[in-house]
């Protein structure tokens, strides 16, 4: 019997041993998912369709990967693999039954696709049709399922385990540092209560016991009550908990963490913190505006800070009705929690040409040599993502006839716009402590990150990445003798000072912090904001002065001296990249942002900056290393005895406590007993006190005073200092090799990455492998170099990425673009037209060469 006559021999059923005599060649090829196993069945590998897509998605029934309509015959022709699932999901109004009352939200009852919902569909006007069949290729003979009775049983099974089978990226997810939370089943359907309650911005107070911290807001009835009490003293007396339990009313919000990007929700009956994905409506019920919620230094937010000045209102351009934009190159990227960061540098980098071309314009190329697994590969995800926001495939306006009617019925209908970056991101943080868990994280260090994929990625001559890199010449001087070092390096970033000392507006900032400073103290609103005004030309004229050299050994002298250091271009990167030093520590180390605004030029020219080499008459210096001075006593340390009995005292081991005052530099008992907490699980930790061996520091003079070496080891005495300050060996050297072997910037580093001190070997193993490839471009490239794009040090600006919050590890990230003569505010979804892009408040800026 023909196969063409099993499927279109009319509308009689077939038979069971037809069906099975079909699918009989195929079934060495089908397989059962199995526990690990991931099952890609929400998007295409080499596209951004899904099962809500016009022509569904095809997932293989041997690899489990998932293939749109454009894709589904590339994989057929790479593979020979015949049997696919196609998944179809149609989204349709709901129509009134006879009684008024809707239809189940599902259709199809007997079909179960276990697919992400739509968060932005309202469930009381939309409703889901899922469809499933075993296509079989090259004909596309389809059977629709569900066809228990007629598919052979290993069939019926694995259709099963498919449609069933969980998100890919949940189980990475569940290994990342925290799980992403899940929305709370009783957001959609909780019950507020009208009984005229309304939140002040501040001076809340528990009810039942006037406790000021760790109050929780009900949501329900709008109760303002204690948490729980916690092992350390803080916390509350549980009054939020017992009211629970007396009223039945489950979710609540913690007061002084909502800001305009959500807030941290609890769910007494859950029993864990949870998603509310309408928390803007519950808290708008008891007058609480979001979006204009601002952090204060005490940790609070309030709502008084007026919109004009608020960060958030002015980045995000709130209170001006921006006009969408649609087409090739304006497609949003959805917010994956805390993805913001990678949402905003990804726009930048596919605004470039050399990307675009790179990438989207070998699409064909790539997808047709990509690897039997696309999903792990980082070429293949890169033009997938890029075709995503250029194409316009996935930015198509409304049509007009939905515009009127949404203007005639006063609603929304739900867009179907944007694209969703799960499976890129999960691709380019898999192994990486930070950028693999669902916090926010730097954007900067993202795109150091993904410029060092980008090079170890680059395939034949062709590395777009080539437009940001630069060389660096250093210039260090020895003060007594006079003579020099020039030392050569890479970079990717020019790191802008802010020269906080040059504020033209001192007056009102002085006058600003005494008003704020008597708020606090009365218990008042803070006075409306005033912001640093900075000059451009003095955080220019603050990179360009020349820096001490801490703990400075001259070769010339044979002995420490005093020492200064410039730095200037040794030449001029296609792409300049631009970041403001806003994120800084105080004296007690405690990370803070610097709320300042700058007149960041439209047009820069740095050409003064280019670098000149040895001049006539300069000496340089000689190319010796310093000496290696290990002490043969220990013991003979300087180390606080008094610090080191107290602690011995306390039933510690004494070269425990010993280490434990040395490694925390005699800062006292208290912080030496803080260090013996986090090390006494430690094989080592009574172990005598060792210090590091120093004779394994580079032998060149040039190595030891941290210029990038073709081994990038850190230079010995480096690793020594912070280990010295009670750090671990593995974090001393990590933070080294991510700044280039600058001591100051390596400590900054580790106090801006403070869980990287408990990670594991394997996370740091991987940055270091991943900082390795990047610091080691001179030997990749061999004897002639880092490629370089050198030419004029003319810029005109044509993008900057901006931060609301105060710490890079909270907040939210917004990007403005200039695209076909105006610009363009691409805020996740949303992409719209800019009226008033706020070119001064901006963290980093991409500025491209004018030709000369």
């Amino acid at each position: 019997m023909e196969r063409a006559a099993l499927f279109r021999g009319g509308d009689a059923q077939m038979a069971a041993g037809d069906l099975g005599e079909l699918l009989v060649p195929y079934m060495p090829t089908i397989r059962v998912p199995k526990s690990g196993d991931r099952v890609y069945k929400t998007e295409c590998a080499f596209s951004y369709d899904s099962p809500d897509s016009e022509g569904g998605l095809y997932v293989c029934m041997n690899t489990f990967l998932g293939f749109g309509r454009e894709h589904i015959e590339r994989h057929y022709r790479k593979t020979g693999q015949c049997v696919y699932l196609h998944l179809k999901r149609r989204v349709i109004e709901k129509v009134p039954g006879a009684s008024g009352g809707a239809l189940p939200k599902r259709r199809n009852a007997k079909l179960c696709l276990d697919l992400e919902t739509n968060s932005d569909l309202n469930s009381d006007d939309f409703e889901y049709e899922d469809e499933a069949k075993l296509v079989l290729f090259p004909d596309h003979y389809e059977i629709s399922l569900p066809n228990i009775e007629e598919l052979p049983a290993l069939v019926t099974i694995a259709c099963d385990a498919l449609l069933g089978a969980k998100s890919p990226y949940r189980k990475q997810e569940s290994d990342s540092w925290e799980e992403e939370l899940q929305a709370s089943k009783h957001a959609k359907t909780l019950v507020q209560l009208d009984n005229g309650v309304r939140i002040p911005p501040s001076g809340w107070k528990c009810s039942k016991c006037d406790l000021r911290e760790n109050l929780w807001l009900n949501l329900t009835d709008g109760s303002v009550l204690c948490g729980k009490w916690f092992f350390d003293g803080s916390g509350g007396n549980g009054h939020a908990v017992e009211h629970y339990k007396e009223t039945g009313y489950p979710l609540a919000v913690k007061l002084g963490t909502i800001t305009p990007d959500g807030a941290d929700v609890y769910s007494f009956d859950e029993e864990e913190p949870v998603l509310d994905p309408h928390i803007a409506k519950h808290l708008a019920h008891f007058g609480i505006d979001m979006l204009q919620m601002q952090v204060t230094e005490n940790g609070l937010r309030d709502n008084d800070i007026k919109p004009r000045v608020s960060e958030w209102e002015v980045i995000q351009e709130a209170g001006v009705k921006l006009k969408p934009m649609y087409g090739p190159g304006y497609t949003g990227m959805k917010n994956l929690g805390n993805s913001c960061y990678l949402n905003a540098v990804m726009q930048a980098i596919f605004s470039i040409p050399e990307f675009q071309r790179a990438y989207v314009g070998n699409l064909p190329r790539i997808f047709d040599y990509s690897p039997l697994d696309p999903t792990q590969d980082f070429n293949t995800q890169m033009a997938k993502l890029g075709h995503g926001l250029l194409s316009g495939q996935y930015s198509k306006p409304p049509m007009k006839s939905e515009l009127i009617e949404q203007v005639m019925k006063e609603e929304h209908k739900p867009q179907h716009n944007g694209i969703s970056p799960r499976m890129f991101k999960a691709f380019i943080s898999k192994g990486h402590p930070e950028f693999s868990s669902n916090r926010q994280q730097d954007a900067q260090e993202f795109f150091l990150h993904l410029i060092n994929l980008v090079e170890r990625n680059s395939v034949g001559s062709e590395n777009p990445s080539d437009v940001f890199r630069f060389l660096v010449e250093e210039r260090t001087q020895c003060c007594q003798s006079r003579k020099v070092r020039y030392t050569e390096r890479v970079d990717y970033i020019m790191q802008l000072p802010v020269a906080m000392e040059a504020a033209t507006n001192k007056d009102e900032l002085i006058a600003y912090e005494l008003k704020r400073r008597e708020a606090e103290a009365a218990r008042r609103p803070p006075p409306e904001l005033v912001r640093a005004k900075i000059p451009f030309s003095a955080c220019l004229q603050a990179f360009s002065e020349p820096s001490n050299v801490e703990d400075f050994w001259s070769s010339a002298l044979q002995a420490k001296s005093a020492g200064v250091k410039t730095s200037r271009f040794a030449s001029f990167p296609e792409y300049l990249v631009v970041q403001i030093k806003k994120f800084t520590f105080g004296l007690d180390w405690i990370p803070k942002k610097l709320d300042v605004s700058i007149d960041m030029p439209d047009f820069l020219d740095i050409s003064h900056l280019r670098a000149r080499g040895l001049q006539p008459g300069e000496e340089e210096l000689p190319d010796i290393a310093p000496p290696i001075v290990i002490p043969d006593d220990p013991k003979a340390l300087d180390i606080d005895e008094s610090s080191v009995m107290q602690l011995a005292e306390m039933g510690f081991p004494l070269e425990a406590c010993r280490k434990a005052v040395y490694y925390t530099g005699n800062l006292g008992a208290e912080v030496a007993f803080n260090w013996i907490i986090a090390h006494m699980e430690e094989p080592d930790f009574a172990e005598p006190l060792v210090i590091p061996a120093f004779g394994e520091v580079a032998s060149s003079g040039a190595a030891a005073l941290g210029a990038v070496g073709l081994d990038n080891q850190p230079p010995e005495e480096m690793v020594a200092i912070i280990i010295s300050m009670g750090f671990q060996r593995n974090l001393a050297i990590q933070a080294l090799k991510s700044t280039n072997n600058n001591l100051e910037r390596a400590l900054e580093w580790i106090f801006s990455h403070p869980d990287l001190e408990e990670e594991s070997e394997p996370a740091l193993d991987m940055m270091d492998m991943e900082n390795n490839a990047n610091a080691n471009v001179l030997a990749e490239t061999g004897s002639e170099g880092p490629r370089i794009k050198d030419g004029p040090g003319r810029y005109e600006l044509f993008g900057f990425i901006s931060h609301m919050g105060t710490s890079t590890m909270s907040g939210h990230y917004v990007c403005h673009l200039k695209k076909e003569g105006r610009w363009v505010i691409y805020n996740d979804l949303r992409v719209c037209a800019s009226e008033r892009p706020p070119k001064d408040l901006g963290y980093i800026y991409f500025y491209h060469r004018i030709p000369s």
